[in-house]
């Protein structure tokens, strides 16, 4: 996986596990709410039924109080009472029932099936003894209860809320109920919307996740295509510069080969020509011919020195036989004979673990820097010091020549261009170029980290 690749995936992923955070907190958070809700939401509505349940039965209390209070409980009394009961209902499955404190049905509208049985032993299909329990609280002065019973409309068996008061003087348990399944329905719907809800929070999430994803994916798409023209650019501008550099080089041994070596070798066959008619003319006379042979030996000695003056400047051998300092040091004396300019060099540490690569990049900046100083310095004096420690070597060349604007110098576009070079040279190699310059003087520092 590439670096670019590792940075995107790296931005994206924090944000998605944030995402994934935050997301599960939302459903907690919701659920949590959504319990609150449904409690709140069942308990106001029971508190609303029950409140119905006991005006039910008020209503049918009062409806046979008349009856109750004559202090009469003849079988016509209680038969008209029970008629008055019957008579009452509310929606299509709210009605009223007697049971006496045995458990006997002594009167249910709408299972009349049940009449004149005992039901005290009856149990619900979760085993609870239905007629036991509201018995025992309508004893206990009347009260709420669930079970379970059949629902007339539906003919299923369905949870129910019942309301039971005892009449102590006629020895009766009556009640009323209403069933839990529209209250379940209604808790339910609430339930689903909440989830509905839930859900869409969860896509929403999702969507913008996803959509974060892909924002930060083509950004960082975006910044490789504009990271890469901009490299792309400088690569070309850089195979330029190096086509120009080639061409000066060239152009560079082209003159020294035709102002050097090719003048020296003209006049080298002019003087060997000469020697060789002064033999023939005047064979009695060696001496004559013997000066223009020396004069051509003399002027072979200088054509070699101007052969390895240029095979020096190409690949200076001593930079592979003996190492930079030795390289460096032969190049701060060869400068000083040439330019009549002292040059002093110090050699401080070690330079073992530098690659070939570097010790020929530090080599060229010390050329680059001295030839610097001896065309535009106006210096008295110069100095070239290699320092290696553990962690890096530097060179640094100094000088005390009249310094210039460095900021101009960089910004000129027909000028810098060997402090241009030096700095591609490091910035290749993994290095940093250090360049000051003022009324005092110039120092060029050049670090190269070891490998």
């Amino acid at each position: 996986m590439k670096l670019r690749q590792k940075v995107i995936l790296l931005a994206i992923t924090p944000l998605i596990v944030a995402l994934i955070a935050i997301a599960l907190a939302v459903k907690y958070q919701a659920n949590v709410l959504a319990e609150q809700q449904r409690a709140s939401v069942e308990s106001a509505y029971l508190a609303s039924k029950e409140a119905e349940l006991r005006h039910y039965v008020a209503l049918a209390t009062q409806s046979i109080d008349h009856l109750y209070d004559s202090g009469r409980k003849d079988e016509a009394t209680l038969n008209e009472a029970k008629a008055i009961l019957a008579k009452l209902n509310f929606g299509d499955d709210g009605y009223f029932f007697v049971y006496d404190l045995n458990g006997n049905n002594l009167m249910h509208p709408r299972q009349p099936e049940l009449i004149g049985r005992n039901l005290w032993e009856m149990r619900d299909a979760s085993g609870r003894p239905t007629i036991q329990l509201l018995t025992a609280r309508a004893r206990e002065g009347g009260g709420f209860q669930r079970y379970l019973w059949e629902k007339p409309s539906a003919g299923k068996i369905a949870p129910k809320l019942g309301y039971v008061v005892m009449l102590e003087r006629w020895g009766w348990m009556l009640g009323t109920g209403i069933y839990m399944d529209d209250v379940d329905a209604a808790i339910s719907k609430i339930d689903a919307q909440i989830s509905g809800n839930i859900h869409n929070t969860m896509l929403w999430i999702a969507g913008i996740a996803i959509a974060s994803a892909l924002i930060i994916a083509l950004s960082g798409l975006a910044l490789n295509i504009s990271e890469y023209r901009v490299a792309d650019a400088k690569l070309k501008a850089l195979a330029q510069r190096v086509v120009r550099s080639q061409e000066d080089e060239r152009a560079r041994l082209s003159r020294d080969l035709h102002d050097g070596i090719s003048q020296w070798l003209v006049s080298i066959k002019l003087q060997v020509e000469s020697g060789i008619v002064k033999l023939a003319s005047y064979a009695s006379h060696p001496d004559s011919a013997r000066s223009s042979f020396d004069r051509a030996a003399g002027q072979l000695n200088d054509v070699l020195g101007e052969v390895r003056r240029i095979s020096h400047d190409l690949r200076p051998a001593l930079l592979d036989d003996l190492g930079l300092a030795a390289a460096l040091d032969h190049l701060a004396r060869e400068f000083s004979e040439h330019s009549s300019l002292p040059i002093d060099f110090e050699h401080v540490g070690t330079t073992d673990g530098l690659s070939d690569v570097g010790n020929t990049v530090l080599f060229r900046i010390a050329q680059e820097a001295l030839t610097n100083i001896k065309r535009h310095a106006g210096a008295s004096q110069a100095s070239v010091r290699l320092v290696g420690d553990n962690r890096c070597v530097q060179l640094i060349v100094a000088d005390n020549g009249m310094g210039f604007d460095v900021a101009q110098i960089a910004q000129h576009p027909k000028r810098g261009i060997g402090l241009r070079n030096m700095h591609e040279r490091l910035e290749a190699v993994g290095g940093k170029l250090l360049l000051t310059s003022s009324a005092d003087g110039t120092q060029v520092i050049a670090t190269l980290p070891r490998a």
